[in-house]
């Protein structure tokens, strides 16, 4: 019986979907972003060289497919992505009207969202004046600080002495459908703060914002801000089944590798392994030696959005992608004759690109254990087709399998 192993790098995405006009930094439409070939470029050209050197160097991932995708998507430039693929290769694109986590993992999952997610705007205040005093009562606490569109860790920074002598909880947003809760875990503690926002959660959700997140931190104002990987979040759950439940209603295994429990609220999944994406590589690498047959490991690597898209490093998401390639080829030779290994994207993060938002683009979708040769164009829900088709089992939803 074989073994399916989905592995969703946040953010990597490989060129401009063809409606990325009707998405923005900004006043700038997404329009020719591209995550992976202007990495590359800027490798190329000796421009990220913090912390590493020369042309990007991912040949695992190009060997698979990287850089022929990138081509077939957008026709972009990939200097250093040249290799002849020796897997099965092509290009996805979403039809979810969102650039976001949710719309992006329930559509490879499966599902395209069915409506349209709430945004706050980008004004101070961001929220409705009902959803602060919800807020702040969730808190216990007379108001919230921030009510804004914010960085994160900017915010943090900036807000976080006042938080600390006032205990306010620090609530921001971002071109995302979230609802961002910042507090420190020791002086908030973070069982308060996991506590407001699964009280809140209801109520925004009902309003079709897709994520409360706890984002907690440490630190103190004379030495600065950290935030701690105990990120929680509080999604909205699937409004019908989706490939996790599609594997369990088969009689098989899910395994969940970083966020993916919180994107899909627990929905299908056995078990959950968090933590850093070096925690979560060695938690990727554990289940391809010890998951059972018939089952899905299903993991999002999330720090190449998290620490170096949003915050526009482009060195730091070119060593970020050379790291996962290393790891990813010692993973490749462990994996089993009967197994697949799909290595995908939900959006795009292009560090090229003014603001710090992400960008929407079409993904890679690349494949070992299944031949070689290009899949071509194709939705996301195709992914999920794809697996279970694989896994033998039955699919719902639009997707087709390629395999």
């Amino acid at each position: 019986m074989s073994r399916a192993f989905l592995v969703v790098m946040d953010s990597v995405g490989i060129g401009g979907a063809p409606d990325a006009g009707r998405f923005f930094n900004g006043d700038v439409p997404d329009t020719g972003a591209n995550t992976v070939a202007h990495i590359a470029q800027a490798c190329a050209q000796g421009l990220a060289e913090d912390g590493r050197s020369g042309p990007l160097n991912v040949p695992n991932l190009d060997a698979l497919g990287l850089g022929a995708a990138v081509r077939l998507a957008s026709g972009d430039a990939t200097p250093g992505l040249d290799a002849q693929p020796t897997g099965l290769w092509g290009c996805a694109r979403e039809l979810s009207t969102g650039k976001d986590t949710p719309s992006g993992h329930w559509e490879l999952a499966g599902l395209p969202v069915p409506w349209d997610w709430r945004f706050f705007p980008d004004t101070q205040p961001a929220f409705p004046s009902d959803v602060s005093r919800a807020a702040a009562e969730a808190a216990g606490t007379e108001g919230i600080l921030g009510n804004c569109h914010a960085s994160g860790t900017a915010i943090i920074a900036d807000l976080g002495a006042e938080h600390m002598r006032s205990g306010w909880p620090i609530c921001y947003t971002s071109a995302d459908s979230v609802f961002q809760i910042a507090a420190h875990e020791e002086g908030f503690g973070l069982d308060r703060l996991l506590d407001m926002c699964k009280a809140l959660a209801p109520r925004l959700h009902e309003m079709k914002v897709g994520r409360v997140i706890a984002r907690p931190f440490v630190g103190s104002p004379e030495d600065g801000f950290t935030r701690t990987t105990n990120r929680k979040d509080f999604a909205i759950v699937p409004p019908a089944p989706v490939l996790t439940n599609w594997v369990q209603d088969a009689g098989h295994r899910v395994h969940a590798v970083g966020k993916i429990g919180d994107i899909f609220s627990m929905q299908g999944i056995d078990t959950l392994r968090k933590g850093s994406d070096a925690d979560l590589m060695g938690h990727l690498s554990d289940l391809v030696d010890e998951a059972e047959e018939g089952s899905l490991t299903f993991a999002n690597f999330v720090e190449f959005d998290s620490l170096y898209g949003h915050r526009r490093d482009i060195s730091g998401y070119a060593r970020a992608l050379e790291w996962f390639d290393r790891e990813i080829g010692a993973i490749l030779q462990k994996l089993r004759p009967d197994d697949l290994l799909l290595l995908t994207a939900d959006h795009g993060n292009d560090p090229s690109w003014p603001g710090t938002d992400h960008t929407r683009e079409q993904v890679p979708v690349l494949v070992a254990g299944a031949g070689v040769g290009q899949i071509g164009q194709i939705s996301f829900a195709d992914v999920a087709a794809s697996i279970a088709h694989h896994l033998n089992i039955p699919a719902q939803g639009p997707g087709k399998s390629f395999l």
